[in-house]
């Protein structure tokens, strides 16, 4: 995740009703032994960003929540990726000398089939694959595992929203127990994350952001969760969010991103985050344990 400019109106946002601060006390995000915690793109600190062996990786650390990135293909296949451009994770270059700037919306999804998205990272990876949105899944649930998915950039790919809803409907994903307990979808764009929450009320959302306290009421009328980044967080930030009660009648969710070492997880645990998002999911585990 990378912050960026947050695509939403706020004009509009705030012309929504102010939602009245909760006065009961707030239930934890999947657990009640601390916050949660979530590997980011995988255990992307032992093994390649979004591939299965990331998930896989981060199964066997004992890491029940994995986030991923979701993008379109030329020819319109949902594919787990971070960048706009193949050029940092894969061999694109190599392989498609001739296609600078190697933008994943420019390559069909048998071209990227092809790349080699794991030696950037290790020898022992050569040869992963960047997964399609139905393999990813796929192993997330063999490995019993639940799934925060980031929608990226989705301004540059109309209608997938829907489309990743779709996928995930086709894959069992938006059955009961899925959208009660294994999945949360979020991205920085707050129209798409409203588009999704009108789409399929019932899936949880979150927004990746630090909105303005003033600004909360309105996110909470389509966002479970505000998941800023941890550098831009405080105890009376966190605090705030709280007080506000989400679309699904309980009070708002912060998720924090991306922290990587024990002092800081300790840190923002203490500030009573319901998650921390983290590329070495056991270093955090163990510190805030």
């Amino acid at each position: 995740m990378h912050v960026r400019a947050v695509a939403v109106t706020t004009t509009a946002l705030l012309g929504v009703a102010l939602t009245a601060p909760l006065s009961h006390a707030r239930a934890d995000a999947v657990g009640d032994d601390g916050p949660t915690v979530v590997a980011h793109r995988g255990a992307s600190g032992y093994a390649p960003e979004n591939t299965l062996a990331a998930v896989d990786r981060a199964a066997e650390l004992g890491i029940r929540w994995v986030e991923n990135d979701v993008q379109r293909t030329r020819d319109g296949e949902l594919v787990v990726l971070h960048d706009e451009s193949l050029a940092r994770t894969t061999d694109v270059e190599e392989v498609f000398p001739d296609r600078s700037p190697w933008k994943v919306k420019d390559f069909t999804a048998a071209e990227i089939a092809r790349l080699d998205a794991g030696s950037w990272f290790g020898s022992e990876y050569a040869g992963a694959r960047v997964p399609t949105l139905e393999q990813y899944v796929d192993r997330v649930e063999r490995n019993h595992q639940k799934l925060l998915l980031e929608l990226k950039s989705p301004g540059l790919y109309p209608g997938i929203e829907r489309q990743t809803l779709k996928v995930l409907a086709n894959e069992g994903w938006l059955d009961r127990r899925h959208v009660a307990a294994r999945l949360v979808v979020q991205s920085f764009d707050a129209d798409s994350i409203r588009t999704v929450h009108d789409l399929k009320p019932a899936v949880k959302t979150g927004f990746l952001g630090t909105p303005a306290v003033s600004e909360l009421p309105a996110y909470a009328e389509f966002a479970d969760q505000i998941n800023p980044s941890y550098g831009s967080l405080s105890m009376s930030y966190v605090s705030a969010v709280h007080a506000f009660t989400g679309p699904h009648g309980r009070p708002l969710e912060v998720l924090t991103w991306t922290v990587n070492d024990a002092d800081t997880a300790r840190r923002v645990a203490g500030y009573d985050v319901d998650g921390i998002i983290t590329n070495k999911p056991d270093v955090v585990r163990d510190a805030v344990d």
